[in-house]
């Protein structure tokens, strides 16, 4: 059983670090692909069970979606979502009990049942800023210390720890969130790093800033943190401390003259079904340029999902005469990824793997042992050869041929 440590919203291990890829890796990748397998196998006895639990939780690679917004899908009220997630998290925990599932042994190793509350703790915080999961970290970080074998009392009593800690980023003013980040430079000249790396349209007007949020379902959710800033005048909510950073940046920033958070619903197709998605900001720059901001964490912009997504937003910025740029929460960009040099022996391997057709964990796996290959450098080979990479369960695969004459 794991010893209790008192843990406070001031502990000096807080997660939010500079830059995300110290945090990201196979490792935490595979933890999320066993709840994935595990999630496939309630599906197939109760498809609506894996559904929900795959949006609420973010195991596709999507950020989890709200209760409120759930909600809104299935006709449901938030309560009634959240009693039915609860209990098909249970029944998931259970079958996972007696399948005797490898993830036992996965997340066994990662959160130690031996290990003190403050690890565990500090592990699942660094999980879910790294990942962007704020919304659902209470829900996953029981469910990975269930699955990894720790008893309910003990496993919802370091959730509520997480949930503790992260319900100190999402105070309301400035002041309460710069004594967080006070180990951080001054936020002023942040961006300008990243504003080489924005995607601008070529010529055309410029449309104007919206000046409401076009996200409504669940504005209001109380999962969701909200604070004041003085360059806009209001609270404005955020959904995580990754996208809270960017905010306070903004914020800060004498490049920035205004910015809208959800300034418009973006149309997208997947697989055949279409579907909307909400760019994170939408900012006004001192020299009037407008720009469109997605805030995506490093270890996701590779998500076949993601890619769609950011295809759909950057088409939309580029019609309003706005740029385009994906926030990564690291110094590293898309364009630096795309750029990043890798060992061609691990590039060749996978290379002749995609090409005899999909590629699956195991497989990787194999790359891995006999390569040495790292996360930034299979992000870097996914994006140059546009390469499928589907999440729940893992899946590589050849981008689909052009039709014949294109």
């Amino acid at each position: 059983m794991a010893i209790s440590v008192e843990v406070t919203p001031d502990d000096d291990a807080d997660p939010e670090v500079l830059d995300l890829r110290d945090d990201i890796s196979f490792e935490l990748e595979e933890v999320n692909e066993m709840l994935a397998e595990l999630i496939a196998m309630r599906a197939d006895r109760k498809a609506k069970d894996g559904e929900l639990l795959t949006a609420r939780l973010g195991i596709a690679g999507e950020r989890p979606e709200t209760l409120a917004h759930l909600g809104a899908r299935y006709d449901l009220s938030r309560d009634r979502v959240r009693q039915l997630h609860t209990k098909a998290v249970g029944q998931l925990i259970r079958m996972a009990q007696q399948s005797g599932h490898r993830a036992a042994a996965v997340l066994g190793t990662r959160y130690p049942l031996d290990a003190r509350d403050r690890q565990l703790v500090r592990a699942l915080l660094v999980e879910t800023y790294a990942t962007d999961t704020d919304i659902a970290a209470t829900e996953l970080s029981y469910l990975k210390l269930r699955v990894a074998g720790h008893p309910a009392e003990d496993a919802k009593r370091i959730a509520g720890f997480v949930t503790q800690r992260i319900a100190a980023w999402q105070k309301k003013t400035n002041r309460r969130l710069a004594k967080l980040h006070a180990f951080q430079p001054p936020a002023t000249g942040q961006l300008n790093p990243w504003l080489d790396q924005v995607d601008w349209p070529g010529s055309g007007s410029v449309a104007a800033v919206p000046t409401t949020s076009a996200r409504t379902v669940d504005s209001d959710d109380d999962g969701r943190g909200r604070f004041y800033l003085d360059k806009v005048g209001r609270d404005v909510r955020f959904d995580s401390g990754l996208e809270a950073r960017l905010l306070r940046l903004l914020n800060a920033s004498d490049s920035v003259d205004t910015f809208q958070e959800h300034p418009c619903a973006v149309t997208y197709h997947l697989d055949g079904t279409e579907r909307s998605h909400f760019p994170s900001l939408v900012a006004r720059l001192a020299d009037r340029r407008v720009l469109l901001i997605d805030v995506e964490p490093l270890g996701h912009v590779g998500f076949h999902v993601n890619r769609v997504k950011a295809t759909a937003s950057r088409a939309y910025a580029h019609a309003n005469g706005w740029g385009w740029l994906v926030w990564t929460g690291s110094r590293i960009g898309v364009p630096d990824l795309r750029a990043r040099p890798v060992e061609a022996a691990s590039e060749q391997m996978l290379r002749d793997l995609v090409a005899r057709g999909p590629v699956h964990w195991a497989a990787l796996r194999e790359v891995r042992t006999k390569t040495g290959l790292d996360l930034l450098d299979f992000l870097a080979l996914v994006l140059r050869n546009e390469w499928r990479w589907d999440r729940a369960p893992f899946r590589l695969s050849a981008p689909p041929s052009p039709p014949p004459g294109t």
